[in-house]
């Protein structure tokens, strides 16, 4: 019995140092850490998650943009903050995101948030400093916990 509890705390305690590590990464922008989640978030969670993003069911949206190299057309999760000059999106993984370099490329793209859809124009990284009266308490305190310091802000034509 005693092995098998020394075997479950190891197990936990590695995973609480592993995903400490990615936090960590994530909120200090160190490069192998934020790529890591990156590619976890392309390859696990955004499947999972597109299946209701953009719908009234859910609070994500999803944002359609053109690949910049490839031409092709592009789908994904993203959280929307709605503001009276257009919509924010939070850049967790900083300004290296390809879904964000394809909007700015392009100039425009389509948000689709709570089954709405929404031409926006005019991509323009902002610091969150700058934007931190337009966004709900709850959510900056999410956004400092992982030291997010720039949104992109979209314009609604």
């Amino acid at each position: 019995m005693r092995a098998v509890a020394v075997v479950v705390g190891t197990v936990v305690g590695a995973v609480v140092v592993f995903l400490s590590v990615l936090l960590a990464g994530l909120r200090w922008q160190v490069g192998p850490a934020v790529d890591a989640i990156r590619r976890m978030n392309r390859s696990v969670t955004n499947p999972r998650v597109m299946r209701t993003a953009g719908t009234p069911q859910t609070q994500t949206s999803v944002i359609e943009h053109v690949g910049r190299n490839s031409g092709r057309s592009y789908q994904t999760p993203v959280d929307v903050i709605e503001t009276p000059t257009g919509l924010l999106i939070a850049l967790p993984y900083g300004t290296r995101a390809d879904w964000l370099r394809n909007v700015q490329a392009a100039g425009s793209a389509t948000v689709v948030m709570q089954g709405r859809r929404i031409n926006v124009a005019r991509p323009t990284v902002v610091a969150t400093a700058d934007v931190a009266d337009q966004i709900p308490k709850r959510t900056m305190r999410m956004l400092r916990l992982f030291g997010v310091g720039q949104f992109l802000h979209l314009e609604k034509p």
